[in-house]
């Protein structure tokens, strides 16, 4: 009997099981390649990028955050999408850095479409924004600020599955945008569209990459991943890692000429943030402990 795939066309693919012992050699140890560069003008062009790269790698302002107090565990408890808890951790604190809201960028993976890419998340929602603005102002209750919470984290989950179904916003302005070159037509809606800056850039990462290693029974083995650099001269990229039960991690990083942004302060708003979310949790369950 054999295994039977689909290949990028569609086609069955039937690939025979290999016995036990029988499999193939291992693949030789790697060889480093050494480049013999003649041309004098290729040279040049290859120096010349390397100061450019160089120059760019030495202004990413880079701090990663192992969160230990709390984790998936918690969120699940909470009853809403770990993603989502995140996202408004996120929005909380760039406003509280920034002092304002910015268009915000998430990725999310098409995987129910063969050759599937990538779709645009927006958590950046008018019910983040009403829910943030909730926990900076001290007159608002508990009761009220969990209210705006769920309706926030429910507006983030529909936006993300919409987005998996390819029923997203960016990809089709993407395309509009490419009919109007086609057609040369200027568009001052999409050059407005276009020409907006990702303030805030996130990505979540997967924190297992194999099936071969069991992170639950070997704790020690969790990576804090990696991250990548802001979008915008005067943005942050943030990669996040949701590793367990008790375990969360943030890649934070911005320029480090832009006098606007700072990636040491927006980890300590990240965690100022995931302890006020925290509180408003336990504070609201404790008094619907009492209602009861």
């Amino acid at each position: 009997m054999g295994i039977r795939y689909l290949d990028r066309t569609g086609r069955k693919l039937q690939l025979k099981r290999r016995r036990a012992g029988h499999g193939r050699d291992p693949p030789p140890p790697p060889t480093r390649l050494q480049w013999e560069l003649q041309s004098e003008p290729l040279v040049k062009a290859l120096d010349t990028s390397y100061e450019v790269s160089q120059k760019i790698l030495n202004d990413v302002d880079l701090r990663i955050l192992m969160y230990t107090k709390y984790g998936k565990g918690f969120m699940k408890k909470c009853r809403t999408s770990p993603d989502g808890f995140i996202q408004l951790i996120l929005q909380l604190s760039y406003y509280r850095d920034a002092g304002r809201f910015c268009l915000t960028y998430e990725a999310s993976m098409t995987r129910m479409f063969r050759e599937g890419r990538t779709e645009t998340v927006r958590p950046c929602t008018i019910e983040s924004a009403e829910w943030v603005k909730a926990m900076v102002d001290p007159k608002v209750s508990v009761e009220d600020r969990m209210k705006l919470f769920r309706a926030a984290t429910h507006r983030h989950q529909l936006g993300y599955q919409d987005a998996m179904c390819g029923q997203g916003i960016d990809r089709h302005l993407f395309c509009l945008y490419v009919v109007s070159k086609y057609l040369e037509l200027d568009s001052p809606f999409l050059q407005e569209v276009f020409n907006e800056p990702w303030r805030l850039s996130t990505s979540q990462t997967p924190h297992g990459q194999t099936s071969k290693l069991d992170l639950k029974n070997h704790p020690e083995c969790i990576s804090a991943g990696g991250g990548f650099g802001p979008v915008a001269d005067d943005g942050y990229g943030v990669s996040y890692i949701i590793a367990g039960d008790d375990t969360l991690f943030f890649h934070v990083s911005c320029n480090k000429t832009c006098p606007k942004t700072s990636a040491s302060n927006f980890v300590k708003e990240i965690e100022r943030s995931l302890a006020d979310v925290k509180e408003m949790f336990l504070t609201y369950n404790k008094l619907q402990e009492k209602k009861a």
